[in-house]
C-alpha cells in the first residue's frame, strides 16, 4: 500500500474542498449524476471527470451567463459529450431526467462573480430535493452546500436543514458537515444518503 504524498492530500479548507472531497468518494466511472446548480461550471467538471465516458451528467441553473461558462469549461477539458446543460430551475429535474442517478449536488446561494439579487430560494430549493431523493440510486448521496450569509440565506437553510433532519432515518442518513472555528454563518454542507 502506498503513501499519498503530501500534494494528494486534501486541504479541507470550506464545504468546496469538502465536497469535492465528497465527490470523489461517491462517484464512479460510468455512474449518472446531476448538478443542480452549476454556477461557474467547477462541480460540473469534476462530476463529468468521475463519471467518465461511459457515465452521464445532467446540469442546470436558471442563468444563462452560468450555463455558457459551464460549457466553456467542459468544451476546453474536452468533457462535452458526456454532459446534458439545462437553462432550467432545479425544481424541473424531474421534468428532464429519469434515476437512478448516483449523486445530485447543490451549491446554493448566488453565482460567485454575478448578480448576487438571484439566488436559490427556499421554495424550489424544496421541491428539487424531493425530487432528488427519488432520482437516487440505492447507497446514492444529495450533496448540499449551503451559504446562510447571504440575504436569504437563512431562510434556506432552515428548510434544508429541517427537510434533511426529517428524514426516515430507515431509509436516509442524514449528515451536517463543516467547520466548527469560522463564522456562525459560513457555508456547510448537508449529506443525505439513501439506504441500500
Amino acid at each position: 500500500m502506498t503513501t499519498p504524498s503530501n500534494s494528494e492530500i486534501p486541504l479541507l479548507r470550506g464545504p468546496v474542498a469538502l465536497s469535492h472531497l465528497l465527490m470523489r468518494s461517491f462517484v464512479r466511472p460510468g455512474d449518472k449524476a446531476v448538478d443542480a446548480t452549476c454556477g461557474n461550471g467547477h462541480d460540473t467538471l469534476l462530476l463529468a471527470a468521475l463519471t467518465g465516458s461511459q457515465g452521464h451528467v445532467w446540469g442546470f441553473d436558471i442563468q444563462q451567463q452560468a450555463i455558457a461558462e459551464t460549457a466553456r469549461k467542459l468544451v476546453e477539458a474536452g468533457l462535452g459529450g458526456q454532459v446534458t446543460l439545462l437553462h432550467s430551475g432545479h425544481e424541473e429535474l424531474a421534468t428532464h431526467l429519469a434515476g437512478p442517478v448516483r449523486m445530485v449536488l447543490f451549491n446554493l446561494g448566488y453565482l460567485p462573480g454575478g448578480d448576487r439579487t438571484l439566488i436559490t430560494r427556499p421554495e424550489t430549493t424544496a421541491i428539487a430535493l424531493l425530487q432528488s431523493l427519488e432520482l437516487l440510486a440505492a447507497g446514492g448521496v444529495v450533496l448540499v452546500t449551503i451559504y446562510p450569509g447571504h440575504d436569504g440565506g437563512d431562510e434556506e437553510r432552515q428548510a434544508v436543514d429541517g427537510w434533511a433532519a426529517a428524514l426516515d432515518p430507515r431509509k436516509f442518513h442524514s449528515w451536517h458537515m463543516g467547520q466548527l472555528n469560522v463564522a456562525a454563518d459560513a457555508p456547510y454542507c448537508i449529506i443525505v444518503q439513501k439506504s441500500a
